[in-house]
């Protein structure tokens, strides 16, 4: 195993946006079954350290490989495209209306206690979500237009964390 492998031939599958989420998960079993720190409790320190860089890099390697964002700005990574997402915050005001606008009717639903309100938000933004990672899909693995791509990620970051205070006001509900 090799330390200095991207994440995506550490558990050997193409280097892309769209890929199989089963076998991403049996990939990360197996070389979790090869490095797990309790295959070397016997070995020497210095096997043991390796193999806990070794389990380390794993976890981290799926992780990012899992989330879909993550996974999108990994691969711009590799690309040699910076996501700039401190730097470039620049978005069309058309975007910005729609994302206020979809910040108001959160805001105003978790005010009123609107439980249905908000599951038909998360269920419309789950199918935006949807369609916006499609067309990163596209940006990414069929025309590698990495600008693009970025812009996207950018995107879908402010729709991430929209979804996020969502969920976080239907809890808010529940409780």
């Amino acid at each position: 195993m090799d330390l200095t492998a991207d994440y995506f031939s550490l558990f050997q599958l193409p280097r892309s946006f769209k890929i199989d989420m089963t076998e991403l998960d049996a990939r990360y079993r197996n070389v979790q079954a090869e490095v797990h720190p309790d295959r070397f409790a016997a070995a020497s320190e210095a096997e043991k350290r390796l193999s806990m860089q070794w389990a380390t890099q794993a976890n981290e390697a799926y992780r990012t490989l899992k989330k879909p964002l993550e996974r999108a700005k990994y691969l711009l990574h590799l690309a040699g495209h910076d996501v700039q997402a401190d730097k470039n915050t620049a978005m069309p005001a058309e975007f910005l209306m729609e994302q206020m606008e979809w910040r108001e009717a959160v805001a105003d639903a978790r005010a009123g206690g609107d439980h249905h309100e908000l599951e038909q938000l998360l269920e419309r933004l789950n199918t935006d979500l949807a369609a916006h990672y499609g067309e990163l899909a596209a940006l990414i693995d069929d025309v590698a237009d990495w600008p693009k791509a970025a812009e996207a990620v950018r995107r879908l970051m402010f729709m991430e964390r929209l979804l996020s205070e969502i969920e976080d006001a239907l809890v808010a509900l529940e409780e």
